[in-house]
């Protein structure tokens, strides 16, 4: 099972998106235990990010939500990017 990494950049940008957020907090809980437990998981969208985000993945919280994310292989970890709307994410 991968790990999860939450950077501190990560950590301020959920905490303001959960201000404006607050309901989303308990899909968003769902989201990254189904991350953790199985990324591949059809329900959380998974896709490579292309241009200037090449590299990055993102997974949907909701369809108007996302959380990008980076994947590192060799330590089998997750590392949280962002997290947002869609246009936010993708900006």
């Amino acid at each position: 099972m991968p790990e999860i990494i939450y950077t501190e950049s990560y950590i301020k940008k959920a905490k303001i998106f959960f201000r404006k957020h607050p309901d989303l907090l308990k899909r968003y809980g769902k989201t990254l235990k189904l991350l953790e437990i199985n990324p591949t998981h059809p329900s959380l969208r998974l896709h490579r990010l292309e241009g200037k985000h090449e590299g990055l993945y993102s997974v949907s919280i909701s369809m108007n939500y996302r959380i990008s994310i980076e994947f590192i292989v060799k330590k089998d970890s997750i590392i949280l990017i962002n997290v947002g709307s869609h246009d936010e994410v993708y900006r």
